[in-house]
């Protein structure tokens, strides 16, 4: 599982990997909610949960409680590109909580700890040069 964290401030995003042993502590997390920076690597940080998707890639929606998978009847917002003029379309998305499907979680910085975020970003861009 995969956690995209982003920096309003500066604009920059970057993720991390988050262990086997960690995962289970976001297990049931809603979008919407704020959850700590530990299970990322980032001691301190709060994270609020914006967006989700599955091994699949289908995205979640906050209107679909829970888990599980749906077919609703989209006509715009996530999940459908290009909609005109009344064009409604079914397509397969999650619910909008974290599950063992889950293979990536979006987030943004809402509270930070005693690292400066830039730190963050460079030590990433550090690695990824190596």
């Amino acid at each position: 599982m995969k956690i995209v964290y982003s920096d309003k401030k500066t604009g920059k995003t970057s993720q991390a990997e988050v262990a086997k042993d960690k995962e289970a502590m976001l297990l049931g997390k809603k979008m919407g909610e704020i959850i700590d920076g530990f299970p990322a690597g980032l001691d301190g940080f709060k994270l609020q949960i914006t967006g989700l998707s599955d091994k699949m890639g289908s995205p979640s929606r906050r209107e679909i409680d829970g888990t599980r998978k749906a077919k609703p009847l989209l006509g715009s917002g996530v999940g459908i590109r290009g909609a005109k003029g009344g064009f409604r379309r079914r397509k397969l998305v999650r619910g909008n909580a974290i599950s063992v499907e889950t293979e990536q979680i979006n987030t943004i910085i809402v509270e930070y700890g005693s690292k400066p975020a830039e730190e963050i970003f460079k030590a990433k861009v550090k690695a990824e040069e190596k």
